[in-house]
């Protein structure tokens, strides 16, 4: 064999030898995947809003998770800035003078430490409660609680001689955060382990990370005022058009009631869409939702964020349960319409679904007694403030109800 002959064959790569590259290869490759994922991870943690709101509460137990989703009805972002114009006229939202610091938006979303089915309910913003969150201001409705707590913390400051804008609107809205959580947290009876808050714009910028969100009506809408226009049946909506169909309540037979359907079936198309989009192995999806993370959202400091997503990949499937707290009657309140409520009702019903093992005890704050005996108050009288108008026919009032988190849910 010549001398030509044996370098070309030193040349040629044996089968064990091309295996075994694959696999370092291989190995390297996944090593990378793994580091790329953990930095991702690092990076959305190290730059996400967290608070401190819920440090030294009461946590459920048997490894049960109750987390409390708001959304805050604000034109302005986590700094306190008014969102830029051209936002504004995407949302369709007017300026950022309008919507002050309402959660017009609240779910409690219970999963359950056994795997079990997971539970979502919907509080509507108007419903009429102890605002416990903000001391010596007794009951108004729900939504409030953020906004007056937030005002208040921030006229004390300034009282104190604080004028640093940024530091008045983080501590404000730290204040505003606990005040509505601890709201939640004694009128449904229980704990409240994790919460997530959205902006406004963050319907937006969610639905265009997702690459738009699924959902489905039973008949065509159009509204002038939240700019929802759409025709009947299965469609996607971009960001633009997903704030206007969870904001619509104009045209609704039950106006804000059926606006949480809305935002009950927005949750159920987002989270099919961000398991069936390969969102987790996508790396540019990924980078967007975290990029829409760090605008939109604030979370409480502590909570392992990339646990938990696995955890909600399993959200999916039919295994939420959503249901709107029900409401009694109407009524008004200083010229506000509001929503009557049995907060005795409202705990025993939460106790039942949830189960008493995640019930808040008796001794701590915003415990409640899941006995069904007990009495249940008397809507409010005239002298109590609100005129209580009489309650509303069974036909027409919001019942309990059952949606698919699996699939897409239809909706009016």
């Amino acid at each position: 064999m010549s001398a030509h002959r044996r370098k070309t064959s030193r040349r040629r790569p044996s089968p064990r030898r091309i295996g075994r590259t694959l696999l370092i290869t291989g190995c390297a490759l996944t090593v990378m995947a793994g580091g790329t994922a953990w930095y991702l991870y690092r990076d959305l943690a190290s730059s996400i809003g967290s608070s401190k709101a819920l440090e030294g509460a009461e946590r459920s137990a048997h490894g049960d998770l109750n987390i409390l989703l708001i959304g805050l009805d604000s034109r302005r972002d986590q700094n306190g800035d008014p969102l830029p114009e051209a936002v504004l006229d995407q949302l369709h939202a007017g300026s950022s003078d309008i919507g002050g610091y309402n959660a017009n938006t609240m779910i409690l979303l219970h999963v359950p430490g056994d795997g079990s089915r997971a539970k979502a309910f919907s509080i509507p913003r108007d419903d009429f409660v102890d605002l416990s969150g903000v001391p010596g201001h007794g009951k108004d409705k729900i939504k409030k609680a953020y906004g007056l707590a937030k005002a208040a913390k921030e006229d004390q400051l300034t009282a104190q001689g604080v004028n640093d804008r940024r530091r008045l609107e983080h501590e404000g809205r730290e204040a505003g955060r606990k005040a509505q959580i601890d709201t939640v947290r004694s009128f449904l009876g229980v704990p409240v382990d994790h919460f997530a808050e959205l902006n406004l714009a963050g319907f937006y910028h969610l639905a265009d990370a997702l690459d738009g969100v699924p959902v489905c009506l039973r008949k065509p809408v159009k509204d002038k005022y939240s700019g929802a226009d759409f025709p009947a049946g299965r469609q996607t909506l971009d960001g633009k058009e997903s704030l206007a169909f969870v904001r619509q309540r104009h045209g609704l037979e039950m106006g804000d009631l059926d606006r949480t359907k809305r935002q009950q079936a927005f949750l159920a198309g987002a989270t099919q869409k961000l398991n069936s989009a390969g969102t987790f192995t996508d790396p540019a999806k990924l980078l967007k939702l975290i990029d829409t993370a760090k605008q939109d959202v604030v979370t409480d400091a502590g909570w392992d964020l990339l646990a938990f997503v696995k955890q909600a990949k399993n959200l999916s499937g039919g295994k939420v349960q959503f249901t709107t707290l029900p409401v009694e009657g109407f009524g008004r309140n200083h010229g506000e319409d509001i929503n009557v409520v049995d907060d005795m009702k409202i705990k025993r019903l939460i106790a039942e679904q949830i189960g008493p093992q995640a019930t808040a005890s008796p001794s701590a704050p915003g415990a409640a007694s899941s006995d069904s005996s007990a009495p249940s108050p008397p809507p409010p009288s005239p002298s109590s403030s609100p005129a209580a108008s009489p309650p509303a026919p069974p036909s027409s009032g919001e019942r309990p109800g059952t949606i698919d988190g699996g699939g897409i849910p239809c909706v009016d």
